[in-house]
């Protein structure tokens, strides 16, 4: 099974459908799979519901799909870099789910291993745990939170193989590993991809069997989500 593709458009191909799942990996604007949003966005698909840490901002990540109303639901941790979210869930046009981020990393593991649900006592007794069911566990109460699963996982990569082993490198190494093991079908884009073999198998985030899909972005630009520099001649 060839899972090299030569674009992200091919890389796509067949598996959009209107009002599909989708988990799009990354913490802020790092570690995003910027080319795949890029042709999901060209793509026209609709109606998604999106799983991701951030909702991107502005002009960049998910905000791209923000702009072309392509996501009526957000399942998401940290949304406040984005003014069109926040507009859009004001008047009504975006469903937000919010989740604590470390109940949200989670989720998303467990539904990659395959786990219904699980107890957690992070966020009991506030509004996050409404009309959830909650038990007591050694006296303290725990919110009952489901594992999450999507149809496709969009994930970002330092390298991988032919093979779909994927290596992240330093804050990419962030929802990526969990999501490429909770999508039905994973999509992998990466900086560089190596000859089969060639990675240290001890020095592999992700196993290929996770991995469907494997392209190299078109755009190696990343985005800086807040642009920080100093004056010269300061320490």
């Amino acid at each position: 099974m060839n899972k090299v593709f030569q674009s992200s458009v091919d890389a796509l191909d067949g598996l959009l459908h209107d009002g599909m799942t989708l988990m799009v990996g990354g913490f802020g604007l790092c570690g995003v799979p910027q080319n795949l949003v890029k042709s999901l966005r060209e793509s026209g698909v609709k109606d998604i519901t999106c799983i991701s840490n951030n909702a991107g901002v502005d002009g960049d990540g998910l905000g791209l799909l923000l702009e072309t109303r392509q996501i009526t639901k957000m399942i998401a941790s940290y949304v406040g870099e984005n003014k069109l979210f926040e507009r859009q869930y004001l008047d009504g046009l975006l469903e937000v789910e919010l989740n604590p981020q470390g109940t949200m990393a989670e989720r998303i593991r467990a539904g990659g291993a395959g786990i219904g649900g699980f107890y957690t006592p992070t966020g009991y007794g506030t509004p996050l745990a409404e009309g959830k069911e909650a038990r007591e566990f050694n006296g303290r109460w725990h919110v009952l939170e489901t594992g999450l699963t999507a149809d496709v996982s969009l994930v970002k990569a330092w390298k991988s193989d032919a093979e779909g082993n994927l290596v992240y490198r330093m804050t990419a190494r962030n929802f990526n590993p969990p999501m490429a093991e909770a999508g039905t079908v994973t999509v992998a884009e990466v900086e560089e991809i190596v000859p089969t073999g060639s990675l240290d198998p001890h020095g592999v985030h992700t196993p290929g069997i996770y991995v469907d899909r494997v392209v190299v972005g078109e755009n190696p630009h990343k985005v800086i989500e807040r642009l920080k520099t100093r004056n010269e001649g300061r320490a």
